[in-house]
């Protein structure tokens, strides 16, 4: 069982808690209303330092008799000089400090004593939080030279050591505290802009995954429709065709009709199947690999064209590279039907030479549209080109001396990293 730590404790303390509520709560409402909270800081400073001066004198007890006594208004204009500059202590820190400052000297000029003091060093942590270090290299010189003029001014009834020690102190503690404050603000920027910027990256990672899922589907939709299609089709004209001449042969190209659409069918609801919310049914069929591609050639061949297929070399067992292999011969093969016609002869070619697998297809013509020049083989050949540089592979195209086409890919064996 895992123990808590002590400062997990701390801020699971309840105190801590509701302090931490207060300062949310009290952050909101300064977002809602900035001048709200500048407002509060004087009417506090008011009413905890300025007001007892009024009501109950200046002097502390043990020094009476030392300080200066002031009219009235004399003291309510020293104490509107040290305060009231702390309504614009955010907006304006190096002014506010400067008006609180100048306050300050004039007041210990005159040898006067005030808990409105602590003002400056209110705005001292202020110009701290607010503004650039270099202003507070300035606001720390001015500090300490209005310290000094104050501990000259009190040093025939105090001890000169003990006076600078206490005032020193003071100044360090509010300006450490303006720093440790901003520090902390820093890192809840730093994390806030990074939590943003990985929310960001989620988003377009998850776009960018639903895009290449499109592009997956859409190109095995396109190897799945343009193979079977092209084939249905050479198939229902050559059996209008025998319908007439051998009736026989009707029956036969319905049955491989019938086949072929079955084929079709299930590939596409493998395909569509990504693209469902719901778990999607097992699959009862993996995906077509090298050891598929006899069928495919008779289903070629039934369409017309005389198709000779030819292995050699020990395959690799990636079922990712043989479905690769299947779908480039697939596309080859059925741009060889529809350009090329079902008089044409097409030879298919696999073998594994130094770590790679060739794959060639290459038929007869008659001389046609080569493909790629129509939309639909044009995404064709991209979508081999895609497969291949998955495997670090490249697709060629070229013309034969007979007018017919060459389709060659080459794709890398070597282990992947």
């Amino acid at each position: 069982m895992s123990t808590v730590t002590g400062e997990d404790a701390l801020w699971r303390h309840p105190w801590v808690v509701r302090l931490s509520q207060v300062a949310r709560r009290l952050r909101r409402a300064d977002r809602a209303v900035p001048w709200a909270l500048d407002t509060l800081v004087v009417v506090v400073a008011i009413v905890l330092f300025c007001i007892p001066d009024l009501v109950r004198g200046t002097d502390p007890r043990e020094l009476a008799g030392v300080f200066t006594r002031l009219p009235l208004w004399g003291l309510i204009a020293l104490q509107a000089g040290l305060v009231l500059p702390l309504f614009v202590r955010r907006r304006a820190p190096m002014t506010a400090f400067v008006l609180t400052a100048t306050a300050f000297t004039v007041q210990w000029s005159l040898l006067v004593f005030l808990r409105a003091d602590v003002a400056l060093l209110i705005a001292l942590y202020s110009l701290t939080l607010h503004s650039s270090l270099r202003r507070l290299l300035w606001a720390c010189a001015i500090t300490l030279a209005v310290f000094t003029l104050a501990i000259k001014r009190i040093s025939v009834v105090a001890a000169v050591a003990e006076i600078a020690f206490f005032l020193i102190s003071a100044m360090t503690a509010a300006i450490a505290l303006g720093l440790v404050v901003r520090i902390r603000r820093s890192q809840l920027a730093g994390l806030r802009d990074r939590a943003a910027r990985l929310e960001i990256e989620r988003d377009q990672r998850a776009l960018l995954a639903v895009a290449g899922e499109r592009t997956r589907v859409a190109r095995e939709m396109h190897d799945i429709l343009g193979h079977n299609l092209s084939v249905i089709i050479r198939l229902a004209d050559g059996g209008a065709y025998a319908a007439r001449v051998n009736p026989e042969r009707t029956v036969e190209a319905l049955t491989l009709i019938g086949e072929t659409g079955r084929d079709a069918l299930n590939d596409l609801r493998r395909t569509l199947g990504a693209l469902r919310d719901e778990p999607a049914v097992p699959e009862l069929s993996p995906q077509p690999g090298i050891a598929d591609l006899d069928a495919l050639c008779e289903r070629i061949r039934a369409a017309g064209p005389r198709v000779s297929y030819r292995t050699a070399g020990e395959f690799p067992a990636d079922r990712g590279l043989q479905l690769a292999a299947y779908r480039i011969v697939q596309e080859a093969l059925t741009n060889a039907l529809k350009h090329a016609g079902p008089e044409t002869e097409a030879q298919v070619s696999l073998e594994v030479v130094h770590q790679q697998l060739r794959i060639q297809v290459e038929d007869s013509g008659p001389l046609g549209i080569p493909p790629g020049t129509t939309e639909d083989a044009g995404q064709g050949l991209i979508g081999m080109r895609e497969r291949a540089a998955l495997y670090g592979g490249v697709v060629r195209t070229s013309r034969t001396r007979t007018g017919g086409w060459r389709v060659q890919t080459e794709l890398d064996l070597s282990p992947r990293t």
